[in-house]
């Protein structure tokens, strides 16, 4: 899995609690709703599971090279 910020790990959580009805899908907006429409409730599962002392605070924080070569 490609390294991700907590605010992005936030988001995944966001949309997969309304994936399974939790929350109401009509309040995510941003990183939240793309994540919702776009990725599986296994994904959302995948993206939300990581250790939070791990990941930067913000995608400002991560390795910008890696994402240029994209």
């Amino acid at each position: 899995m490609d390294q991700q910020s907590q605010a992005r790990q936030e988001a995944a959580g966001a949309a997969l609690a309304a994936k399974r009805g939790k929350a109401d899908a009509s309040k995510l907006d941003g990183v939240a709703r793309t994540l919702y429409e776009r990725m599986s409730e296994s994904e959302l599962e995948q993206e939300a599971a990581a250790t939070h002392g791990v990941l930067p605070e913000s995608e400002a924080d991560t390795n910008s090279g890696d994402l240029a070569r994209g």
